[in-house]
């Protein structure tokens, strides 16, 4: 039988991977429920929109009414849910989106999975999946330079994001031990890579220093992320809901950890190596010079690092970018992306979305 999978948040920068991964790589019938908020862009997706595998719902997830009829018409096989408030620093200027998105949304998709799975014919019900996307900030942060996040590490959540996070894995694996829904659940450490909104650190990095603005870091730079090519990761997530055990938990890393500092830095020498003559000439220096240290953000984590060995180990996956192959990728599809990135920043991708609805 031909995979049916309904993606929620499927203009998100990890959701679109996703659907670009499914729709050319795969064989399966794929639905795109977003909201398309200010982070969803259509634009991410023209490489597969055309495809007569690729459907789009325009629907908020807090929809119980359009989730039961998308549900009906589309028959998933599986559910892959992405959709969420993920910015930190919006979270902590305004919580009120995240709590309603990542908490009550997940509640209202899992009822409506919920429905819908209880009507399935027993051997349906067998195979349908219900995958959870989630973050390694739900672990808090790590004390030592050694420790790892393990997918049995306690719940120490520090901002109102990750605190919307941890509650909707909570969530989750509660409708599968409560009600038996089929559930498997990922955390995943940072990503990056193509289509990423600019507001997060490594684009934002790249394009103020294509326009030679200031390159501001948070405090001294010294917080350490583990960084995840979003390729890798959507080729992780496809293995996770196509061979994961129900029930189960996988983290997913990219097994480079760095310092904000020297991502920052790893960005403007290749930037120094590959931008066009025409900005290097007009800033008359290295791009490090742009670096600008600023107040530290509230509550900001120190450091995390996942350990992925569980998902290399039972379902064979690792990923294929090493920090510096991915970086330099990302650098040069937003030197080759132009039109993407500045309709962007204008605004003008929201366009996109009219005469979109399915």
């Amino acid at each position: 039988m031909t995979p049916r999978i309904l993606v929620t948040g499927g203009a998100g920068f990890i959701g679109s991977a996703v659907i670009r991964h499914l729709i050319q790589k795969t064989s399966a019938i794929v639905a795109n429920l977003d909201k398309l908020t200010y982070a969803g862009n259509l634009d991410s997706l023209t490489s597969v929109a055309d495809s007569p595998r690729y459907h789009f719902y325009h629907a908020d997830i807090c929809d119980s009414l359009a989730l039961d009829s998308i549900f009906a018409e589309f028959k998933p096989t599986a559910i892959m849910h992405l959709a969420a408030e993920s910015h930190v620093d919006r979270s902590i200027d305004g919580p009120s989106d995240f709590i309603q998105t990542n908490i009550i949304g997940t509640y209202s998709l899992l009822e409506s999975s919920r429905r819908y799975w209880n009507a399935l014919s027993a051997i349906e019900k067998e195979t349908f999946r219900f995958h959870h996307i989630s973050t390694d900030e739900v672990y808090g942060d790590l004390e030592g330079t050694t420790d790892l996040f393990t997918e049995t590490t306690s719940y120490s959540p520090s901002s109102p994001y990750s605190a919307s996070k941890a509650s909707s894995d909570h969530l989750v694996r509660a409708w599968h031990r409560t009600f038996g829904l089929p559930v498997v659940v990922t955390n995943c450490s940072n990503n990056y890579g193509p289509y990423h909104f600019p507001e997060k650190l490594i684009p934002h990095v790249i394009l103020n220093a294509l326009a030679c603005k200031p390159l501001p870091i948070y405090g001294d730079g010294s917080q350490i992320r583990d960084w995840l090519y979003v390729e890798d990761h959507a080729h992780a997530l496809v293995v996770v809901v196509t061979k994961g055990i129900v029930g189960n938990t996988y983290n997913i890393g990219g097994h480079n950890e760095k310092r904000n500092l020297q991502v920052v830095q790893s960005i403007c020498e290749l930037l120094d190596e590959l931008a066009p003559a025409e900005i290097k000439n007009n800033l008359k220096g290295s791009f490090k010079d742009l670096i600008t240290f600023v107040k530290d953000r509230p509550g900001h984590d120190r450091r995390y690092a996942i350990d992925a060995s569980k998902i290399e180990r039972e379902l064979g996956w690792s990923p294929s970018e090493t920090f510096e192959t991915g970086l330099r990728k990302t650098v040069n599809w937003y030197l080759d992306n132009h039109s993407w990135w500045q309709r962007a920043l204008s605004g003008d991708y929201r366009l996109s979305r009219l005469g979109n609805d399915n």
